[in-house]
């Protein structure tokens, strides 16, 4: 498709005039009732039928049939919050240099209008899949009242493409996340005489088994299972030999183990009581005889793992994160994308959809 053809263009501007009004419209998770309400609003303008659970809006293809194989296009539309070092207004759509800056233009605006260009584009189209659209909330905090509310409002899926910067590359794995809260007890004792058990000196035994542990297993496209302490807490008292010492652990966890994998083995080499946070962000690799691994090979895609958690983590169905913008641009003062990205990112998924549609 040229980006000249009309109907092409008239779907681009669309795009662009949705992203403007999502910018300019603050969506800090939790917080997206008018970005959903935009969302909302837009399909029903372009003729769609939109189905919202709380801040979760999404939409089916017109000639949606049972019996098709379904695919889900799915990005956010919530945001972190603007960092100090922004020079523009982060609530405002600047353009300047070809380029729409604006909190949330490049995580995930750009990726989501995208998506839905690409949607309205097959929307009445007789398509041998059902598509099914999602601009869901809470990603930034992996929510529950993000995308894991709304999957049994969903048939069962053949493929998800979650919309996120990766320069329309494909993430065909990513990493999951273990937070663990660790307590090491010890024995209250004072602090001028040899008495107690020292919490603080049994969690450094601890600290220096992760400092140097490697993971036994290894995955061929996310590397190794990384472990790090990020927050050590223990002590009241100046003399007095503290009884607890509590540590977390920030585990990235590769598509090689379960997050119940993941655990074990760490309870079998550390002295601490372990509580995970949650076991819900999960780890996820595409199966290597999935079509969209050809497609993708077919049109010369660049396939790589992700140490970035999306929405994926609790998508229970085989998924890619490819999409318009740099990742490397997220969460940073004064975030942009380019208007040439937006144009290619619904060219993109345009012809990333119809590729796998002619595939057996």
């Amino acid at each position: 498709m040229n980006y000249s053809n009309p109907s092409f263009q008239s779907l681009y501007e669309e795009a662009i005039s949705l992203l403007v009004s999502m910018i300019e419209t603050p969506s800090f998770s939790k917080e997206e009732e008018k970005t959903g309400d935009l969302i909302a609003d837009f399909l029903e303008k372009m003729g769609i039928k939109a189905h919202r659970k709380g801040n979760n809006i999404w939409a089916f293809n017109k000639l949606f049939n049972p019996i098709k194989p379904n695919i889900l296009l799915n990005s956010h539309h919530d945001t972190v919050k603007p960092n100090a070092g922004y020079t523009k207004d982060p609530f405002k759509a600047i353009i300047e240099d070809g380029r729409i800056y604006g909190l949330g233009s490049n995580d995930a605006g750009g990726c989501l209008v995208s998506l839905i260009g690409a949607f309205c584009y097959f929307y009445e189209k007789d398509i041998p899949y059902n598509l099914i659209l999602a601009a869901t909330a809470e990603e930034e905090i992996s929510g529950k009242n993000g995308v894991e509310s709304i999957l049994n409002e969903l048939p069962e899926l053949e493929l998800a493409i979650v919309g996120e910067p990766t320069l329309m590359q494909m993430a065909v794995a990513e990493k999951g996340l273990l937070v663990i809260d660790a307590t090491v007890k010890g024995k209250a004792g004072h602090a001028a005489r040899e008495e107690g058990e020292n919490a603080i000196y049994k969690a450094l035994d601890d600290l220096n088994k992760l400092r140097e542990y490697q993971f036994k297993k290894e995955s061929p496209y996310l590397g190794k299972t990384k472990v790090t302490a990020t927050i050590i807490q223990a002590g009241s008292q100046h003399n007095v030999v503290p009884d607890t010492c509590t540590y977390t652990l920030d585990v990235r966890v590769t598509d090689s183990y379960t997050l119940e994998e993941a655990l074990a083995e760490l309870k079998n080499i550390l002295k601490a009581e372990l509580n995970p946070r949650s076991l819900r962000l999960n780890s996820s690799k595409v199966p290597d005889d999935h079509k969209i691994l050809k497609v993708g090979k077919m049109l010369g895609l660049e396939t790589y793992g992700s140490p970035t958690l999306s929405d994926q983590a609790l998508i229970p169905f085989p998924s890619v994160k490819i999409g318009p913008g740099d990742s490397a641009r997220s969460h940073t003062a004064d975030e942009f994308i380019y208007f040439k990205e937006i144009q290619e990112g619904i060219q993109g998924y345009i012809t990333l959809l119809e590729n796998y549609f002619q595939l057996p």
